[in-house]
């Protein structure tokens, strides 16, 4: 009997697909005429599953003929005459080269060890003054990003860094303690922030497409508010907020920027743009609703780029003096596909995230917020460095860094 119904509900979304119009809403809905000839029907699709705000659909909960009528069209032509033709398309794969992938994870500790090094080797140590030598800086920035990059605590890291010193890599290793000590001072901050930008360089020739996102690292501080809204007292654990611009190639990440968790996505995108238009020729940029304003429209384009930022429900075509404003949302109104085509490549950045969270935790140990930042910025060093190592097997990539010396703090 279930059988019969379904079949029946079939055909009968068949004959709506051929006989009726069926219309793309602007947020990607669609709107199916009823079969009574009164109103429509909203059917609603994220790729994994749809819905329809039909009865038959909302009290059975099955595929109602709405939901076959727009089956149809997205994966048929129907003519006016009735003739089927089969649009579907397969959905696209890529193939792992898992020699070269295996070869390089094989490979990563050894060589990172040996790029990180010749990284540091190039800071310039701040003039002597007074007092008890210390421990070189090359030394020092060394071991606090060798440290993130282990996952280890300070005392089971004390092994590692013996071997690095064993390598030639450092001239003398540090006291877990003062590792913690040196993560937590400012002038740690502008070091390994050049150092992001320097770990990307090798990947500047291959990278032209780029996403801007977001995303948070715990820590252990919880804070504590009454909301009013509940009722209640909520405790929430507090995080650090990282900006960050990502190449969809290789997931390369040429600028980043630590803000607090309260602090908005729009107005970090300037600087991040910036920031990776110094080294990389952008071509385009795409980014989720957050950073959608005029100013940064202008922007992206001005440097050559070609913002797929997407519009929100209400917006005009109005240039305000901003004509690449105008252009966009003709572009995204009358070709949302080819629009969406290059603003899915946004994804690459949730890539980026997972990859640094699952490598390197998804939390920073650091108590203060000096020392968050400089954790965080440790974390985009060691994906950066891992990324290269693996494009250093896949494409061939010479890890040349800079010729430049890095400016340390005075």
């Amino acid at each position: 009997m279930q059988q019969e119904q379904m079949e029946v509900r079939k055909q009968r979304g068949y004959e709506i697909a051929k006989t009726s119009r069926i219309e793309r809403t602007n947020k990607g809905a669609w709107k199916v005429p009823s079969q009574s000839g009164h109103g429509f029907y909203i059917v609603e699709s994220n790729g994994f599953e749809a819905k329809c705000n039909c009865p038959d659909h909302e009290v059975r909960q099955c595929k109602c003929k709405h939901l076959w009528a727009v089956e149809f069209i997205v994966t048929k032509q129907i003519d006016n005459e009735g003739n089927v033709t089969i649009t579907q398309t397969v959905r696209k794969t890529y193939s792992q080269d898992w020699k070269n992938y295996n070869l390089s994870q094989q490979k990563e500790k050894e060589l990172f060890m040996k790029l990180l090094a010749d990284i540091t080797s190039r800071i310039q140590p701040p003039a002597y003054t007074f007092g008890r030598p210390t421990i070189p800086l090359s030394d020092m920035a060394y071991n606090v990003v060798f440290k993130v990059y282990s996952t280890y605590s300070g005392r089971r890291f004390t092994s590692d860094m013996n071997i690095t010193k064993e390598k030639g890599y450092i001239e003398n290793t540090a006291h877990f303690n003062s590792i913690f000590n040196y993560l937590r001072k400012k002038e740690l901050t502008p070091l390994l922030a050049q150092m992001v930008t320097i770990t990307s360089l090798p990947l500047r020739t291959i990278e032209h497409d780029f996403a801007i996102d977001s995303t948070g690292f715990g820590t252990s501080i919880f804070q504590r508010w009454y909301s009013f809204k509940h009722g209640k007292e909520i405790n929430s654990r507090r995080w650090v907020k990282c900006h960050f611009m990502t190449g969809v190639k290789t997931n390369i990440i040429p600028s980043v920027k630590i803000t607090s968790e309260f602090d908005n996505d729009c107005p970090q995108l300037p600087e991040l743009v910036n920031k990776t238009a110094e080294n990389f020729d952008m071509e385009e940029v795409s980014g989720d609703k957050a950073y959608l304003s005029r100013d940064n429209l202008k922007l992206i384009s001005e440097h050559g780029a070609t913002p797929y930022i997407p519009f929100k429900e209400g917006n005009t075509d109005k240039a305000r003096g901003t004509m690449v404003w105008t252009k966009m949302y003709h572009y995204f109104m009358m070709n949302r596909d080819d629009f969406l085509t290059h603003y899915h490549k946004r994804s690459n950045a949730e890539s980026s995230v997972q990859m640094i969270k699952s490598k390197f935790g998804d939390f920073v140990r650091s108590k203060d917020w000096t020392g968050q930042v400089n954790e965080v910025l440790c974390k985009i060093i060691c994906h950066n460095i891992v990324c290269v190592i693996h494009e250093m097997h896949s494409l061939g990539v010479e890890p040349d860094f800079c010729t430049k010396s890095l400016n340390s703090a005075q």
